[in-house]
């Protein structure tokens, strides 16, 4: 006997519908009951939330040659605040950017054996290295068509989790943790991962916003920064100058440390012996969370919304009063925070605002974007004495890259769907490092402790409950 499908009326679909939100209000108000705790339990047991200490340095969990990211000294028990640093295996980054602007070439692709061999490349090493990435950049045969044409994403940043999961499947030896294996695994990863998140946008840019598609086939002979610009645009067109700003930006993004968010997911994953791909999707996964990579999004809507809310944006009073009005959660979206503003270890400064604020600015004339720049630079001065007076104490806070790569992105054009999955891009030479190091000499699954505080409770059959 044949059944069939009876179609309920608009009023019985209206009226299930108010009965399904109605139960899962109920169930969300169980479920937000039973996951609440005293905040002072955690000052009782001792417990480190963020695996952050008292003073709000990070926990110590490993020990890595990778990155060092240093913002201040410890002296007595007590930061001194210092202008910051960041060094990627010894090496300062702003005197590898100096040294890569002095020689007008590309500094990518010289961070990516940097940070994978421990030292500064010799060209013969660095040619070497390019071949290899221009060799590793074609993505397997029909990958495109399977796995980003006919799964369109709205978020670049879940479709690029998802094909580099996707990825595993195409991999002869996937679940080899050998150094050599995890090597050759991390060059094609870098190597691949512009063309699929182009790729990912322009489904994305023809699916969901109903425009055009376009998809170019990169150049061997051209670097990370100018494939990215070229299978970017319609043109495929792109000045030398914006090519080596981007540049800049991936230099500025390859890695920061073993303990931010991100780095520190994917070491996990790696210590648990998981394959290449798990560990990198993990990492994208951790890096999309507006409170790490997704923040430089965050930036631009703010930036929309002071540009909207100040009428002269040359004066520091009207910026001023409308930054109290941010903070005090009357516009924007409402959070209390001013984004761009502040990070877990620079105080003085953040090494990479300050280059790419230098450096974006002689771009900014000829783009237009002058006067973004100069409110964003007083977004930066007002704050820290804002807060100072609404929070009070002298706790030193600075402006972070955030503040001013969404803006920079804007300028070269690059749509702001793509702000944190070129951060993703940048940070794979980073994570690979990571991996590796982890690899080889971690030697145990990370397994912290979580203090249990349920109370035992007897166990009561169903029909009496």
């Amino acid at each position: 006997m044949k059944m069939f499908n009876i179609p309920m009326h608009n009023q019985e679909m209206t009226e299930a519908a108010a009965a399904h939100e109605k139960s899962l209000e109920q169930l969300t108000e169980q479920l937000t009951s039973c996951n609440v705790f005293d905040p002072e339990d955690f000052q009782r047991y001792h417990v480190k939330r963020g695996l952050r200490n008292s003073d709000g340095t990070g926990v110590l969990a490993g020990l890595t040659n990778v990155c060092n990211v240093h913002g201040y000294v410890l002296d007595e028990g007590e930061k001194s605040p210092i202008d910051g640093q960041l060094v990627y295996r010894g090496v300062d980054v702003t005197e590898l950017v100096r040294g890569c602007i002095a020689e007008n070439r590309f500094g990518y692709e010289e961070c990516v054996w940097l940070l994978l061999f421990g030292s500064l490349p010799t060209r013969a090493q660095l040619d070497s290295l390019r071949d290899v990435l221009a060799y590793y950049r074609e993505l397997p045969e029909g990958f495109i068509e399977d796995m980003i044409l006919r799964a369109p994403c709205k978020d670049i940043m879940n479709k690029l989790a998802s094909s580099v999961l996707a990825l595993y499947a195409y991999d002869e030896n996937p679940d080899d943790t050998s150094i050599k294996n995890v090597l050759r695994q991390s060059l094609q990863l870098i190597a691949r991962m512009p063309q699929i998140m182009v790729a990912s946008y322009q489904v994305k840019r023809r699916y969901f916003d109903h425009k055009s598609m376009y998809v170019h086939s990169p150049k061997q002979e051209h670097s990370m920064a100018e494939t990215i610009l070229r299978t970017m645009r319609s043109n495929k067109s792109f000045e030398e100058e914006e090519a080596h700003l981007l540049d800049l930006c991936l230099v500025l993004h390859a890695e920061h440390g073993g303990g931010n968010n991100s780095t520190f997911v994917t070491r996990a994953v790696s210590s648990s012996g998981s394959d290449t791909y798990s560990a990198i999707a993990a990492g994208i996964g951790a890096l999309k969370g507006p409170k790490h990579g997704g923040a430089n999004l965050k930036v631009i809507e703010m930036l929309h919304a002071i540009e909207e809310g100040v009428d002269n944006w040359e004066d520091d009073s009207q910026v001023k009063d409308f930054l109290y009005k941010l903070v005090s959660k009357e516009a924007g979206d409402r959070s209390g925070l001013i984004y761009g503003m502040g990070h877990a270890v620079y105080t003085k400064s953040d090494p990479r605002a300050v280059i790419l604020k230098e450096n974006a600015m002689k771009l900014a004339g000829r783009k237009g974007y002058e006067a973004q720049f100069r409110l964003l630079d007083a977004v930066e001065r007002l704050t820290p004495e804002i807060l100072a007076e609404r929070k009070g104490g002298d706790k030193l806070i600075c402006a972070n890259v955030d503040l001013y790569s969404g803006l920079v992105y804007e300028m070269l054009g690059i749509p702001v769907e793509l702000n944190t999955p070129i951060f993703a891009v940048a940070r794979m030479a980073g994570w690979c490092a990571h991996r590796i190091e982890e690899i080889a000499t971690g030697g145990r699954i990370m397994r912290p402790a979580y203090k249990a505080m349920s109370s035992p409770k007897a166990y009561v059959p169903l029909s009496e409950r």
